[in-house]
């Protein structure tokens, strides 16, 4: 297999086999005074599982996505077997057009380009990307490897082959989420090819005087704004009240996998928290969940196999060439780093910290927004990304001979 068009067909036997799940569903009781705080809320999922099952149409979401230029090919990282990737390649006409690697997380995937794909085709004063968007090995309709060790590097090694395979040699790279570890992780084993990264989820350690003097300097003698103590609430609130998931899905992804493999609404609601409490009160439509959730539901690998990406990261032989989460907060030295930050992101941090990442040549405070910025403010992002690599920004022509234009 070179490259061949792809079409998401998921079976009517799975769309059959679900709704029958759905039937027979037990639902658990509620406190009286229960809130968010405790989880999804029974109201909220009773409701959601009905629409589910009864006037829920996939086949309509289904057609809508299939609007999009899908692709499939075979990627090996070394040591392991080929497995089919999918992506999205969407191709703009100008000439100059920047390759981009978009990089998703848990729990989104390839969908969270979609709103955004318009507003990077370029026209004029904006630059235009050719995007690629792949569905990560376990997620989505891309394959998943059977046999342990398939870590950050492996992922990293996954999109930076795809880019090859594509022709693009040279390329920059946009994540949040585990987009950021990945991007991160290319940008550390594959510098010479990309040349340029711009994340929105940024995760960093406060600057140490033996690495980072000056900005240890600037930090200890600059007091912390409102901006930055709101942040940090905000990032204790994530530790402390909503990062249990990654507890689990680090240590024992596969007992989890158990409910959300057979039961659907076991990985709706686990799912749907998180749509809830990560955004800045984005206004989620019952259709909007209900497809990011049947991504995961008709996945090629299953839904359990998207938790194993956080095992596999926190437990990576090191040293061994390996890359582990911490690794990613370490500086990058030959990667211009753009970076936006949302406040209500999960981890937000000072910009001092942010700067001990890599040689910083962008970056930008949002005054709303949450984790999954490119589908809560699309525009905002994209904009980001066009004054980065615009005519006047910063990362203007870092892709020899693609300006953009």
């Amino acid at each position: 297999m070179s490259l061949e068009p792809y079409k998401i067909s998921v079976p009517d036997s799975a769309l059959e086999q679900l709704k029958k799940q759905l039937e027979v569903v037990t639902f658990p009781d509620e406190l009286n005074e229960a809130r968010w705080d405790l989880g999804a809320p029974l109201a909220d999922v009773k409701r959601l599982t009905a629409y589910w099952k009864d006037g829920f149409d996939w086949r309509k979401a289904e057609a809508k996505l299939n609007e999009l230029p899908h692709f499939r090919t075979k990627i090996a990282a070394k040591g392991f077997d080929e497995l089919k990737i999918h992506f999205v390649h969407q191709m703009s006409d100008a000439k100059g057009a920047i390759p981009l690697l978009f990089v998703h997380g848990w729990p989104g995937s390839f969908i969270e380009v979609t709103k955004m794909l318009p507003m990077l085709k370029g026209g004029g004063n904006s630059p235009a990307f050719h995007v690629v968007a792949p569905s990560l090995p376990n997620f989505g309709f891309s394959e998943g490897p059977n046999k342990r060790g398939f870590g950050l590097a492996q992922y990293a090694e996954t999109c930076h082959e795809l880019m090859l395979k594509l022709g693009y040699e040279k390329y920059v790279t946009q994540g949040g989420d585990w987009g950021f570890f990945i991007t991160r992780a290319i940008g550390m084993l594959y510098p010479q090819h990309c040349l340029a990264s711009h994340v929105n989820y940024p995760r960093a350690k406060p600057p140490s005087w033996r690495q980072n003097p000056l900005l240890a300097l600037q930090h200890f003698l600059t007091p912390y704004s409102e901006r930055d103590k709101r942040g940090l609430a905000r990032t204790e609130w994530f530790f402390n009240e909503s990062s249990g998931y990654r507890a689990e899905q680090s240590t024992k992804p596969q007992t989890l996998g158990y409910a959300l493999a057979d039961s659907p609404v076991a990985l709706l609601a686990w799912i749907y928290e998180k749509l809830h409490d990560w955004t800045d009160s984005y206004p989620w439509t019952d259709d909007e969940i209900l497809t990011w959730i049947s991504i995961y539901r008709f996945s090629t690998a299953g839904p359990a196999a998207s938790l194993r990406i956080y095992y596999e990261a926190t437990h990576a032989p090191d040293p061994s060439g390996a890359i582990t989460r911490d690794h990613a907060a370490l500086w990058v030295p030959h990667v211009k780093l753009g970076l936006t930050y949302s406040p209500f992101e999960l981890v937000v941090v000072p910009k001092t910290w942010g700067r001990t990442l890599g040689p910083v040549v962008f970056e930008a405070d949002k005054i709303r927004g949450g984790h999954f910025l490119a589908w809560e403010t699309p525009d905002e992002l994209a904009k980001d990304l066009g004054t980065m690599f615009g005519k006047d920004g910063a990362c203007a022509g870092v892709v020899p001979g693609r300006a953009g234009y």
